[in-house]
């Protein structure tokens, strides 16, 4: 049985050949496991134990609910505010002065010389009882003479702050730098044990999973597809007994997905997937992050993704390797587990990952691409083929063709593809699509006589309507042909091909817990991988909000969307939070935005970064999307003293030589005023480098306010 009981996505194409039924209550067949399976690999450069430990340790240890983005492994939260520490140099005085002030008082009390007053409650209650001078008399006097020095010590205490300095410097500041050694749960709260299989009647299994997990058979992704298929029984689609039998039968080596793997050769970050998260960095311990974010990780998952992820930047400034590469390793991780489905979108040899680590691989204009890119999404619908193309080709452009929008170019296509597909049975080519916008005579009049031949009026219809706009100045026909030329190159002649002699990939696949790499030409063929780019995020966008089954994760990691944001595009963008998907798109400004377009865009994603090196400009446009918020401002105000008196010179003059300042009364006036929470200035100048602002909001609509990260800690 797959992770989520979805068939193989190796070798996927726009109408995937389904494998055999099997009965409803019986398990798919699982790959065979390796007899040793690869050691476990939860933390770069942390060798795992052979028995197990370290992984029963990992998946012991507390993730206590947090604020959005928190890095919630081992994660101890914090005080919502800052608390007014006092500086050491004045706490240490303080308590070095009470002690002193406790110690002189005490010797003047046992010296006599503030009288035996303190005394008298003793001798008072002594007198009646014991004699002078006898034994009893004499340890009861120093029992009361330890009850006045403790009370001294305790009023001191209090006042010099010593219960402060214990907790700042003693041992309990000691043990909390150290790790401390979490004793193992009780049996029924230990996950290691899967308590709630057993809950449900998969003893069997569970015992079967616990006895992997403590010989080292276990690994992070088990877990976390074994727990997906489990919610999979949960909800119904599976049976209790083809899980229980699966499980038994494989352990850990259980629900693997179609591709047999069980883990990523060489991990970069650091992930933990009983949360979800990946740790991108952390929260820079700076006054202007809220104080219970600093110091800790920042991390993402789908929770965060789900709302998508714009991160602006110079080259140079880590996009790629500090945030698309840790987030496309995090979601081929969970792809495995049967959780996600993801398609990571770059130039080639842009560090995206290894071709291991994907199980479809299109590298247009290579030519030992092994998988080539369906030009129609694999829809057999010609208006939705038309839209998707149309957005690809001239959706970039305001104002395509005097006069009309975008819908003006999708009935152009919609009035060519119709008929083409009604004859042909598919799509045309490329090459076939020129040479019906550009209106070569030829193609045009077999097309209408193998329609007349077939009696399709209604076509017929539409393509004597196409035939006459190429008459009429300004026909978008032109346009289009303009833009399909930039993919009718020698490079790109074994691609996009319609015939059945390739084999394409489709982003209708995306119902699979597939991960998909594709590499766009951007060396000599730019404005051709801007077109792949916008075909790419308007077929995901079309895909992912028609699925039946959207308890999987589907995200679009697009490296450099420039060229690739359109009025369609940004609206797509937000359709996504409910289809149970997202995107991440990077750019190097925003000036490859349209300026029209900026301001939906930020307000489309839901967690925005501004990293290192951006523009004035751009850092504006962050400034505005991310608002004010109320800050308490102190003015403080100097005024000289000056003295009336012959000793109040004389003092100020001492003063004066001491310190070598004039003496001075200080006015603190506090208000509260509304400031940005980041300016432009402090965005362009005031990010280091390595570093990034980030906002978040997660699928609930949680929120986090602007972070200093540094992406390398």
């Amino acid at each position: 049985m797959d992770s989520d009981g979805t068939q193989d996505t190796r070798g996927m194409h726009a109408n995937p050949v389904p494998r055999p039924a099997m009965p409803q209550d019986a398990p798919a067949m699982p790959r065979e496991a390796p007899s040793v399976p690869p050691r476990p690999t939860h933390a770069p450069g942390v060798p795992p134990l052979p028995d197990g430990s370290a992984f029963l340790a990992w998946l012991r240890a507390p993730r206590p609910e947090a604020a959005p983005g928190m890095w919630r492994f081992g994660h101890r939260p914090r005080p919502e505010k800052e608390p007014e520490l006092i500086p050491a140099r004045q706490l240490l005085s303080g308590a070095l002065i009470a002690f002193l002030v406790g110690w002189l008082l005490w010797s003047l009390l046992w010296n006599g010389y503030l009288g035996g007053w303190w005394l008298l409650p003793f001798n008072a209650m002594v007198d009646s009882w014991t004699a002078p001078n006898s034994y009893s008399r004499v340890m009861f006097g120093y029992a009361w003479y330890v009850v006045v020095a403790l009370a001294i010590m305790i009023t001191v205490g209090r006042l010099g702050r010593w219960g402060e300095v214990w907790r700042r410097y003693g041992p309990p500041a000691w043990t909390q730098a150290e790790p401390t050694m979490e004793k193992p749960p009780a049996p029924e709260e230990d996950p290691a044990q899967w308590p709630h299989l057993r809950a449900a009647g998969a003893a069997d299994a569970a015992d079967r999973l616990a006895a992997d997990a403590r010989s080292g058979l276990m690994r992070d992704v088990d877990l976390a597809r074994i727990a997906r298929a489990w919610q999979g029984v949960r909800s119904g689609r599976h049976s209790l007994a083809a899980f229980t039998a699966a499980v038994v039968k494989d352990g850990a080596a259980a629900c693997l997905h179609p591709s047999g793997e069980r883990d990523l050769l060489g991990r970069l970050a650091r992930h933990d997937l009983v949360t979800g998260q990946v740790r991108l960095g952390t929260t820079a311990d700076d006054p202007r992050n809220p104080y219970h974010y600093r110091g800790s990780g920042l991390a993402l998952g789908p929770d965060l993704l789900g709302t998508s992820l714009l991160a602006v930047g110079p080259a140079g400034s880590g996009k790629t390797g500090s945030v698309v590469r840790p987030l496309a390793e995090s979601l081929c991780l969970h792809a495995l587990a049967g959780r996600a489905s993801v398609v990571v979108v770059g130039g080639a040899g842009a560090g995206l990952g290894t071709a291991d680590a994907y199980d479809v691989v299109v590298r247009i204009a290579h030519p030992e691409s092994v998988y080539d890119l369906d030009l129609y999404g694999g829809t057999t619908d010609p208006d939705e083929a038309a839209a998707i193309l149309a957005e690809a080709l001239v959706g970039d452009l305001a104002d395509p063709h005097p006069g009309g929008d975008s819908r003006r170019s999708t009935t152009v296509l919609a009035q060519l593809l119709g008929p083409f597909r009604a004859v042909h049975a598919r799509f045309p080519s490329v090459p076939e699509l020129r040479q019906l916008l550009d209106g070569t005579p030829g193609p045009l009049a077999a097309l209408r006589k193998a329609l007349q031949d077939t009696g399709q009026e209604l076509l017929l219809r539409e393509l004597d309507a196409r035939e006459r706009q190429m008459d009429h100045p300004g026909d978008v026909g032109a346009v289009l042909a303009d833009r399909i030329a930039l993919l009718d190159r020698p490079a790109f002649a074994g691609f996009f091909d319609t015939s059945g002699q390739s084999r394409p990939f489709s982003l209708q696949a995306l119902d699979h817990p597939v991960r998909v790499r594709i590499d766009l030409p951007e060396r000599g063929h730019a404005d051709a991988s801007r077109i792949l780019a916008r075909l790419v995020l308007a077929q995901f966008t079309a895909s992912v909000t028609v699925r039946e089954d959207r308890s999987l994760f589907a995200c679009l990691l697009l490296d450099d969307a420039t060229g690739a944001v359109t009025p369609e595009a940004v609206r797509g963008i937000q359709r996504l939070r409910s289809a149970n998907a997202g995107a991440v798109l990077t750019l190097r400004t925003l000036d490859d935005v349209p300026r029209p377009l900026r301001g939906p865009l930020l307000g489309a994603a839901g967690c925005r970064m501004a990293l290192s090196g951006l523009t004035p400009w751009d850092g504006q446009d962050f400034a505005e999307v991310w608002g004010k918020e109320w800050t308490e401002a102190r003015d403080v105000t100097d005024r000289q003293i000056i003295a009336e008196t012959p000793a109040g010179k004389a003092v100020h003059v001492l003063r004066r030589v001491i310190t070598g300042k004039a003496p001075t009364a200080r006015a603190v006036t506090v208000r509260q005023v509304e400031r940005e929470r980041w300016s432009a200035s402090e965005l362009a100048h005031g990010v280091p480098p390595g570093h990034a602002v980030l906002s978040l909001t997660n699928v609930k609509g949680e929120h986090a306010p602007p972070l200093l990260v540094d992406l390398t800690g």
